[in-house]
């Protein structure tokens, strides 16, 4: 007596089904990773999203492809651990909290450092985790038990330790220079941190008088508020124009100071007038011409953008309000020559939202040359790490050649404090170029070593600034791992196996990551980096905030489920690093390509569901196998599994993640579900011939649990679900980590895949007829198949019952030659000919009057549809999507009326 197996539902519901898993399995710590259980490692860590932030497609997309590689190599025996964890985001938080003490009437400074930290911490406690909460929605199988933060106190002893020997071994410093000023938060940004966007602006040009009378010179400028820090005018040396200006001075207008005509090389001759005014202080090429001729350095602007006192009659005004004014003063004394429109690009902070000003600012500084040097050494030695796609190298190895010191200090108190103190007693109290630092691992450490310069007395006050959230971020692969500790995680897990981003951070992040990791641990932080494409919207635009075309994922894992929607986005890419465009109907939420994977997953759930109820109540273990019974639909799909199984590793393992889920979609909706299924229904249900019964239950278990192996890494829900109820597992036990299917290479037959093709291509082929002549489905029809081929005819002889069975065929006749038949449709499968006669069949005269019929709607809806698509007022003014609805439906009547005149013209010519 067999036992009774629960089957599943009729219905698939992804979502009660997916919170089931996910809770399981962290309940479970079913991915909870052991360095002692040994093995080969496989190691990959989170890129670490803003604590600030909440899941965007970006999120989705990249968190699909890291699970899947994760999954796929945790089946494969491997060792794994998915690491979690966020980054604080200084300048992020830090522009939350102070909007929210903005609408209570504060500011920061009324609350204090300590009262702001503490509220920024509560903050983090209550809003922080929004993020992670939602990464849990799409099923990762990260070990929740390492998540980390870059503020929590292992990383923060990290980063402390990174910074004092970088410090010590000379390679930190701190420098007057001149930075990415943001004055909506106050604070320097990093040349990443600024955005370069287009305006529509001006460019005003304006005399500077020489000062012995006898002349000006003309000069052109985008800021003209900056020229209150003029120090120079510079010419090209060999500009015959100018040459012999060179040498003598100017008086700058409103100012009235002397300023001196200097010769540059940087100078562009072509450009403009030829002569341009130098404001060292405020522009970046003018930083280093005034540092080459050792001119005077003016600041003219407060960090709040205000003007400051070296602006003469505009202190204290906003620097675009002082733009207007100084432009009306230089009109009134006679001086502006002319304002042009000007289309120039301008750079803006990514957080502030606001220009940025070149400012001269005395901030902390890695001395960059060093460390990417030390980096390009492993890259161009050992090719490490591998860009995987390979044109990524050459952009990344340009980046680390052409790098500037890294401005590595803001002005926020959200984030790592830099470890430096200064002495009150010996500065008044306040930090100058010239104040000596003490940098220390702690306030004590600082305390002795200013003892031993200072004497018994001295008082230390500890630099406001805090680092740049990259430098955390940078220590991010090894850190996590326990580093400077040398922990059981990091000497077993390090270096990771794979980095897994996007394009737009290889600078940010990955460049900053092999920096640092090549100098603390002498090792590249990981071996591959796997770089993946955008997601871009229905009209191939990239999804953006600041475009607001970005779709939210979690409506779309509402609507369709995670599953749907993570096999969706790994299905759609075309390559390792190509974007993918997510159709996307914004009015109703709904997306067809997600929509088509939730299809799927229900012709899975079904298809399941039809194995199970036809085992008998028995498991695929209970059922066990027999290769020696095997009949040839079995050996089949047994050798297309294989093959398959091959496909999908040979894929993943060289992150072709897209094609490989395209070639499980082919495979389990067309070769298990279309065919098999359909091939094994007859013996299932013959219980006359016990034995091909069992042995086609066996193959179906069988290949059922392979596919939900093979499936699991792409959408591990389901799959799951369908594993547990198909095995009837213990509820400790996991398709998660269950073994990867191996191949077996004696099963594989691609000589017999290649017979089945032909056999396939016959059915279809004798359907597509049956179609044509409308021919009903319960009638059986006969068919003549004809081939010159012995080898062709003798494969047609053995799938003879299946070409019977599923093609409705009463009697099929195969041969190698046919006398021309009267009244019979005809159709080609490569050499053979297929034929079936429709005398008594089919009415030939009422099917082409209703061809005719039928033809005579389809060329007035075409015409309908043409005449107004040709009118210009429907597409102007129509909506677009009603303009490409129209479209859409045309191309479609004019697609069927072309099959419904070329089957009434076979008809015709079968007929006389």
């Amino acid at each position: 007596m067999t036992a009774t197996v629960t089957n599943l539902p009729s219905l698939y519901e992804p979502f009660s089904t997916e919170a089931k898993w996910q809770k399981s399995w962290e309940e479970n710590q079913v991915y909870k990773a052991d360095p002692a259980k040994g093995g080969e490692p496989y190691c990959i860590v989170i890129p670490p999203p803003n604590v600030t932030g909440s899941l965007h497609m970006g999120h989705a997309f990249e968190s699909a492809l890291i699970d899947t590689l994760v999954r796929y190599h945790r089946m494969k025996g491997r060792n794994t651990l998915w690491l979690p964890g966020t980054d604080h985001a200084s300048i992020a938080v830090q522009a939350i909290l102070e909007k929210q003490l903005k609408a209570e009437g504060k500011t920061r400074y009324d609350l204090g450092r300590e009262q702001f930290l503490k509220r920024a911490w509560q903050w983090k406690a209550e809003s922080g985790g929004t993020i992670v909460n939602q990464l849990r929605r799409l099923g990762v199988s990260v070990d929740w038990s390492r998540e980390r933060f870059t503020m929590d106190e292992g990383l923060s002893k990290a980063v402390l330790e990174a910074f004092v020997r970088l410090y010590e071994e000379g390679l930190i410093y701190r420098g007057n220079y001149l930075v990415h000023w943001c004055p909506a938060t106050q604070s320097a940004v990093s040349d990443l941190e600024v955005e370069s966007q287009e305006v529509n602006g001006h460019l005003w040009h304006f005399r500077y008088p020489l000062t012995d009378g006898s002349g000006y010179v003309e000069v052109a400028t985008t800021r003209p508020e900056t020229m209150l820090g003029d120090t120079a005018v510079a010419v090209n040396p060999n500009d015959d124009r100018y040459k012999h200006l060179i040498g003598k001075t100017l008086t700058l207008p409103i100012l009235g100071r002397e300023i001196p005509i200097i010769a540059d090389e940087l100078v562009e001759m072509e450009f403009g007038t030829g002569c341009v005014k130098v404001t060292p202080a405020h522009d970046l090429n003018d930083f280093e011409m005034g540092k080459r001729h050792d001119l005077p350095f003016i600041n003219i602007m407060n960090k709040d953008g205000t003007l400051n006192e070296n602006a003469g009659p505009f202190q204290g005004q906003d620097r675009f309000v002082a733009r207007k004014n100084v432009v009306q003063r230089l009109e009134a004394d006679g001086v502006l020559v002319k304002v042009e429109e000007y289309k120039h690009t301008v750079p803006y902070s990514d957080r502030g939202k606001v220009p940025v000003e070149p400012l001269l600012s005395t901030q902390w500084f890695v001395k960059i040359r060093p460390l990417a040097d030390r980096t390009l050494e492993f890259l161009d030695d050992r090719n490490s790490p591998e860009f995987i796609p390979q044109r990524w190298t050459k952009v990344y190895r340009d980046w680390l050649v052409n790098l500037k010191d890294w401005c590595i200090s803001r002005q926020l108190w959200w984030g790592h404090q830099i470890p430096g103190w200064y002495a009150v007693s010996e500065t008044n109290g306040e930090i100058t170029d010239a104040t000596p630092f003490v940098v220390a691992r702690s306030a004590a450490a600082a305390q002795e070593k200013a003892v031993a310069q200072f004497g018994e007395n001295v008082k230390l006050k500890q630099d406001p600034d805090v680092l740049d959230t990259w430098f955390s971020s940078g220590l991010w692969p090894f850190s996590t791992l326990g580093w400077p500790e040398q922990t059981r995680d990091l000497e077993f897990y390090y270096p990771t196996s794979t980095l897994v981003t996007g394009f737009d951070i290889i600078f940010f992040w990955v460049a900053r990551m092999t920096m640092m990791a090549g100098h603390f641990t002498g090792k590249m932080p990981f071996k591959d980096v796997y770089i993946h494409g955008l997601v871009r919207d229905e009209n191939n635009k990239k999804m953006s905030k600041s475009a607001n075309n970005g779709i939210d994922p979690l409506i779309l894992i509402e609507k369709y489920g995670t599953d749907a929607l993570r096999y969706t986005l790994i299905k759609e890419v075309a390559g390792a690093g190509q974007d993918i465009r997510l159709e996307y109907n914004r009015k109703t939420d709904e997306s067809v390509s997600v929509e088509a994977s939730r299809n799927f997953a229900n012709k899975l759930w079904n298809a399941a569901r039809f194995v199970m109820m036809n085992l008998d109540g028995q498991t695929p273990q209970q059922l066990g196998s027999s290769s020696s019974e095997l009949e040839l639909s079995d050996r089949w799909i047994l050798s297309r599994f294989y093959q398959v199984v091959q496909q999908t590793s040979d894929y993943i393992d060289k992150y072709g993640l897209g094609e490989a889920a395209k070639g499980l979609y082919d495979f389990i909706w067309g070769d298990f579900c279309d065919w098999y299924i359909e091939l094994v229904k007859s013996r299932l249900q013959n219980k006359s011939t016990p034995a091909s019964r069992q042995v086609a239950q066996q193959t179906l278990a069988y290949v059922l649990e392979g596919i939900l192996k093979l499936l699991h890494p792409f959408m591990p829900h389901i799959t799951e679900e369908i594993w547990h109820t198909l095995t009837q597992a213990d509820a400790n036990q996991f398709l998660a980590l269950q073994s990867y299917p191996d191949v077996d290479l004696d099963l594989v037959n691609p000589e017999l895949e290649q017979q089945f093709d032909l056999l396939i291509g016959t059915i279809r082929t004798i359907r597509n007829l049956r179609a044509e002549a409308d021919i009903k489905p319960g009638i059986k029809v006969t068919a003549l198949l004809q081939s010159e081929s012995a080898n062709e005819r003798e494969i047609l002889s053995q799938g003879q019952s299946y070409i019977q069975e599923l093609a409705k065929v009463e009697t099929l006749n195969i041969t190698a030659t046919v006398e021309q038949l009267e009244s019979a449709i005809a159709g080609v499968i490569g050499t053979i000919q297929v034929l079936i006669p429709l005398t008594g069949v089919v009415d030939i005269e009422a099917l082409q009057t209703k061809l005719k019929k039928d033809i005579t709607k389809l060329e007035a809806e075409v015409k309908t549809l043409a005449t107004r698509l040709n009118n210009p007022n429907f597409v102007s003014k129509a909506p677009a999507e009603v303009v490409q609805g129209a479209k859409a439906a045309l191309a479609e009547a004019e697609t069927q009326l072309q099959i419904l005149q070329e089957r009434l013209r076979r008809l015709e010519r079968i007929s006389k």
